[in-house]
């Protein structure tokens, strides 16, 4: 379970990451910024949307899990499998900025492990010199909660 739940993190955050291609409009000669703003912003939202419905796998397995598990009694309290999607989304947005800011991809796990593990290690060792690294996590983490809170509610809404 927790390979899987790792490998998915690992690649959550591409989904995402297709909002921060929003930094590259620029009037340009040729194509008006509307054609690029709503090229990104279609990519964007499709990008999205199968995040949030992996999201919604990996809840289902992991209360398949839990289910199984001697912890099944966690499934009592409705809870505790929300607040850890959002607890993940708040990683996924780590990684966003890792990828956008520090330009590490998925792969670099395997490629350059070390280095990769340093860059984590050196936000969380000194994180009052990495304003932009929480800043990017604190706020893609509140953006992420903002729309896969709403989604749920969409999804689960009584008619």
């Amino acid at each position: 379970m927790l390979a899987l739940l790792a490998t998915w993190l690992l690649f959550f955050p591409n989904a995402p990451y297709i909002l921060t291609d929003l930094f590259h409009l620029k009037l340009a000669l040729g194509m008006p910024i509307w054609f690029d703003l709503l090229l990104i912003l279609c990519f964007a939202w499709v990008g999205l949307l199968f995040g949030f419905m992996s999201l919604w796998d990996i809840e289902k397995i992991l209360k398949t899990y839990l289910v199984a598990s001697r912890l099944k009694g966690l499934l009592q309290y409705r809870f505790v499998i929300p607040l850890f999607s959002s607890v993940l989304l708040f990683i996924g947005s780590f990684g966003i900025y890792l990828g956008r800011y520090l330009r590490w991809n998925s792969w670099d796990i395997l490629a350059e492990p070390f280095a990769l593990i340093y860059d984590i290690g050196d936000r969380f060792i000194n994180p009052f010199e990495h304003p932009r690294t929480w800043g990017v996590t604190l706020f893609m983490g509140l953006f992420l909660n903002v729309v896969y809170w709403s989604l749920r509610l969409i999804k689960y809404r009584k008619h």
